[in-house]
C-alpha cells in the first residue's frame, strides 16, 4: 500500500514508536488519526507536526475500554471521510519479575492493553476497511512474541498471542482487498517503561558494551515499518537483533532460551 493520501488510525501516537509513525506517516503525505491515553501527549504531537497538523485528528481513549473503540470508526470516519488502514502500536511491559512474583492486576492490565487493546481495534475498524479499495492492519508484537524472556514472560505471552492472531488474520484476508502485517521491534530507545508505571532494572556498564546490536531510535523503527507497509511485507523486523534472534530461536530454541535467560538473569529482583 502506497501511503500518501490513505488514513491511518495509529495507537500509542503519543509517544515512541507510535509517535514517530505518526511522524513518518504525515512526512510521507498520510493522513492520521492519532489515538493515545494521554491527552497532552497527543497534544505535543499536534505542535511538533505543525502545519502537517491539518492532515491529522486526535481522539483521546483506552484501547482497553471496548465500547470506546466500538465508536472511534465513527469519530474517524467523521474527521477524515474514511479510513484505510490501522497500525495497532499502543503497548506497555509487566515489572521485572518472575511470573510467580506477579500480581493478577498486572497480569491483567498487561494482557487487556496489548493483546485486547489490538483485538478490540481490529474487529472495529475491519468491517469498513474491507469496504476500501485496498485495505491494511498492523500489529506490532515483540522479539518477546517469539522468544521467552524471562521476567517478562506475560508480556512476552500477550504479544505471541498478537503473533499469532495476526498471522492467522493474514491466512483468513488473504482473498481479499486487506493486507495484514505483523512487527517484531528490536531493542528501541523508547519511554515504554514510564509509560508503563515500571521501573527498569540497571544493566551494568560491562553488559552494556557487551550487546552485539545496537538500539534503535523510535524515528529508524517507524522508517522500517512505514516502508513495510509500502512493500507489504506480512513479516516487519525493525532490527538485527530481532532479525537474528528470529532465526536463532527457529534453529535451536532450547540455546536461545538459554542464552536469554542468562542474559536476564542479572535483572531480575528475585
Amino acid at each position: 500500500m502506497q501511503v500518501k493520501d490513505k488514513v491511518f488510525a495509529v495507537t500509542g501516537a503519543g509517544s515512541g514508536i507510535g509517535k514517530a509513525i505518526v511522524v513518518n506517516l504525515l512526512g510521507r503525505g498520510a493522513i492520521v488519526a492519532g489515538v493515545d491515553l494521554n491527552k497532552d501527549a497527543l497534544d505535543d504531537l499536534v505542535k511538533e507536526v505543525g502545519v502537517k497538523s491539518d492532515l491529522l485528528s486526535t481522539h483521546v481513549l483506552s484501547i482497553t475500554d471496548k465500547k470506546a473503540v466500538e465508536k472511534l470508526p465513527e469519530e474517524v470516519v467523521k474527521a477524515h471521510q474514511h479510513i484505510d488502514a490501522v497500525i495497532n502500536d499502543a503497548g506497555i511491559i509487566q515489572p521485572f519479575v518472575k511470573i510467580n512474583d506477579l500480581d493478577y492486576d498486572a497480569i491483567e492490565k498487561v494482557m487487556n492493553v496489548n493483546f485486547y487493546g489490538a483485538l478490540y481495534m481490529t474487529k472495529a475498524f475491519l468491517p469498513l476497511l474491507l469496504k476500501r479499495p485496498e485495505g491494511y492492519v498492523v500489529n506490532v508484537s515483540s522479539m518477546g512474541g517469539f522468544l521467552p524472556v524471562p521476567g517478562q514472560s506475560i508480556y512476552g505471552a500477550s504479544k505471541a498471542a498478537v503473533k499469532l492472531m495476526t498471522e492467522g488474520l493474514y491466512a483468513e484476508l488473504a482473498d481479499t482487498n486487506v493486507h495484514v502485517s505483523v512487527v517484531f521491534p528490536g531493542a528501541t530507545n523508547t519511554n515504554i517503561s514510564k509509560n508503563s508505571g515500571v521501573a527498569t532494572p540497571e544493566v551494568s556498564s560491562n553488559k552494556s558494551k557487551q550487546q552485539s546490536y545496537p538500539t534503535l531510535s523510535p524515528e529508524e523503527v517507524a522508517e522500517i515499518i512505514v516502508s513495510g507497509i509500502e512493500d507489504n511485507r506480512p513479516q516487519i523486523f525493525t532490527g538485527k537483533d530481532s532479525k537474528m534472534m528470529n532465526l536463532l530461536y527457529r534453529l535451536n530454541p532450547v540455546y536461545a532460551t538459554n542464552l536469554i535467560a542468562k542474559q536476564m538473569k542479572s535483572l531480575l529482583s528475585k
